[in-house]
């Protein structure tokens, strides 16, 4: 598992942002695939495709109207340019979750190895269970607010 500050860290590198349009998974990952902040070398097609792929095998929703996309391939070539981006969707989708919830929020997971993927996940898969925290996530919050209720309820 991950530290508050380290998944704040990454947060802060790929960015929180609202309002993503879209009535399908397609094309609300089309849409903050070219808003999303990426590092040098991968390109918003290209991720998106790879999104696109990974959830054709099954879906990336957790529940609570979360969903962790990530891409199936790596797509990061170097540690530091790890990141998560949070995106909120202007409405909610159908991903199929197993509590068959709608998805509202994404955390848009880029790593570098298997082994920070899986640490990444842990943490929020834990941080997605928090009642508090599903309900900040309704709000959509800013990208402050977020990284301080992380800090709040990672710690618990």
């Amino acid at each position: 598992m991950l530290s508050s500050k380290e998944l704040c860290e990454l947060i802060s590198k790929g960015g929180v942002f609202k309002q993503i349009k879209g009535s399908t998974v397609q094309e609300v990952y089309e849409n903050f695939s070219q808003r999303i902040m990426l590092p040098d070398g991968l390109y918003a097609d290209v991720l998106n495709k790879e999104l696109m792929e990974r959830e054709k095998i099954l879906s990336t929703a957790v529940g609570n109207g979360i969903a962790i996309p990530h891409p199936r391939t790596q797509l990061i070539h170097n540690p530091s340019d790890e990141r998560i981006a949070v995106c909120f969707s202007q409405e909610s989708i159908c991903m199929h979750s197993p509590d068959s919830t709608n998805v509202f929020a994404f955390f848009v997971l880029l790593t570098y190895t298997s082994q920070s993927h899986l640490a990444i996940l842990s943490t929020l898969a834990a941080l997605v269970q928090n009642k508090s925290f599903i309900e900040l996530l309704k709000t959509k919050p800013d990208q402050k607010v977020l990284l301080d209720a992380i800090k709040i309820y990672c710690n618990k």
